[in-house]
């Protein structure tokens, strides 16, 4: 029986093809912050084309509250559900949509839990676009919601006596106020250690501020100590604005009043989810 040996022959790279690996390149440019914002934004509605059931709460949630409340409490608060669809779809427009904010902080505090922030705040982007960049794609939810919510309206016969400048105007407001507002629950999307806590601290803190408020009847008919509380209600100054602008009388101190407070909610709780996110 007779055993060939089988010679092993190192592999020796050229010069050129170690200079072809060594040789440093020109490292390409850091990205500039509304970039990386952009980008994140972009996955975020990725991640709604990949799981279109997540529409369903700014699709079918919307359609159900308009009709419920319209043809529950029409004929009982206005006489007629014409007239009180006149008075309440801006006021459930805001609802939806301002409820729908609390997933901002249920779908960070889901990437974190994955492990997808900690690869996030390894690469080389301004630190806040993976938040801002969430809350870009989250716009894009308020906005199909309370499109969705105004052909309702439209279909069963809301007719806005400020035409297309005053609905075009409300909705602005609204998409504002909600961007401002989601800071809110990103910072308790930071804080709470699950989802769930999330989003039963979000419901216990919404239901308030969206129930108590002038988006279903008149504050006037409420009690002393109730109506207090509404006339302080931030939701109860949105409704008031984007409401005004719909119907064409455009109130100056309420549309105002929403946009400083837009921009506070913005500058405290987006500080602190900054320094929270920092620290994590």
């Amino acid at each position: 029986m007779t055993t060939t040996a089988t010679e092993t022959t190192a592999y020796q790279p050229s010069a050129d093809t170690l200079a072809a690996v060594l040789v440093r390149g020109d490292r390409p440019r850091r990205p500039s912050a509304w970039s990386a914002s952009v980008t994140f934004g972009w996955r975020a509605m990725l991640k709604i084309k990949h799981v279109p059931e997540q529409l369903f709460d700014v699709t079918a949630f919307p359609i159900i509250m308009t009709l419920m409340f319209t043809y529950l409490f029409g004929g009982a608060l206005a006489g007629s559900t014409g007239d009180y669809l006149q008075f309440f779809l801006p006021g459930v427009m805001v609802t939806s949509v301002v409820m729908i904010t609390m997933y901002t902080g249920v779908g960070l505090n889901t990437d974190i839990e994955k492990g997808v922030f900690d690869r996030f705040r390894t690469l080389p982007v301004w630190r806040p676009s993976a938040l801002i960049g969430m809350i870009f794609g989250d716009v894009l939810r308020y906005i199909l919601a309370a499109t969705v919510i105004l052909a309702v309206g439209l279909i069963l016969g809301f007719r806005p006596a400020g035409g297309a400048p005053g609905v075009l105007a409300g909705m602005a407001l609204l998409v504002v106020f909600s961007f401002a507002f989601s800071w809110v629950w990103t910072m308790f999307g930071l804080i709470l250690r699950s989802e769930k806590s999330v989003m039963g601290v979000s419901m216990m803190v919404l239901f308030p501020l969206t129930f108590l408020s002038n988006v279903f009847v008149e504050p006037r008919t409420m009690p002393g100590w109730l109506q207090a509380f509404v006339n302080i209600n931030p939701i109860s100054h949105l409704v008031a604005a984007v409401r005004s602008t719909m119907d064409g009388t455009w109130n100056p101190a309420e549309i105002t009043w929403t946009l400083i407070a837009s921009a506070a909610l913005a500058a405290i709780f987006g500080t602190l989810t900054m320094r929270l996110y920092n620290r994590r």
